[in-house]
């Protein structure tokens, strides 16, 4: 083939017709291969790694001895590490997020996980003494749920189980459901009620959820 061909000359614009042609096509095919290769999903296995390691964060809170403020401040830190704060934030907000702004999602969800950490560290306090082991996971729908036993001193066991999925990108549980009560559920009904109380004000619920 000739390189020394100008504009104008025959044969000039077929050469770049069929530069454009071979670039699209190649194009095209990168994306189809991207499309076509398999991707790689989260397993039942993973899932039930991450809880393992999640409660084995718990299990070492809960016997650390440190006091509940300090322990608030670590369940915290679990909550953020394991759980996929966003989603639930705005699972328990409920219908009010579609039209909050993006500053007041940001606020209500920063002051949601020290709430919900607050809480549910309360509830995990109680387990002092005993201890948390997962014992199955298997896959519903598109999440996965990894069941698991908590043995407390002087009661019967009980289970917790967790909802893990991918979805946000990483692998993140999005529900606890302790002893059949469903953590999404009932803080969408909580949540609810405390923004109805405010008159619908997401910046006075974010207020009250930061002294709870």
């Amino acid at each position: 083939m000739r390189n020394d061909l100008k504009s104008g000359e025959p044969g000039t614009d077929s050469l770049r017709m069929t530069r454009r042609a071979f670039g699209a096509g190649l194009a095209a095919g990168t994306g189809f291969m991207a499309f076509a290769l398999p991707v790689r999903a989260l397993t039942v296995d993973q899932a039930r790694a991450l809880i393992d390691k999640a409660i084995s964060e718990v299990n070492a809170i809960i016997s650390s001895g440190k006091s509940e403020d300090q322990m608030f401040v670590d369940f915290e830190r679990l909550f953020v590490t394991y759980a996929d704060v966003s989603t639930i934030a705005r699972s328990a907000l409920g219908v009010a997020s579609k039209s909050a702004s993006a500053a007041q999602m940001s606020a209500f969800t920063k002051a949601f996980q020290g709430y919900i950490s607050r809480k549910y560290g309360r509830r995990f306090r109680e387990f002092i003494g005993g201890k948390i082991e997962v014992t199955d996971a298997r896959p519903i729908k598109s999440y996965f749920e990894v069941v698991s036993v908590a043995y407390l001193q002087g009661e019967a066991p009980f289970d917790l189980r967790w909802h893990v999925s991918d979805k946000s990108g990483r692998q993140l549980f999005f529900n606890i459901i302790i002893e059949g009560i469903n953590m999404l559920a009932s803080e969408r009904t909580e949540i609810g009620a405390i923004l109805d109380k405010n008159g619908g004000d997401v910046d006075k619920l974010t207020a009250v959820l930061l002294q709870s």
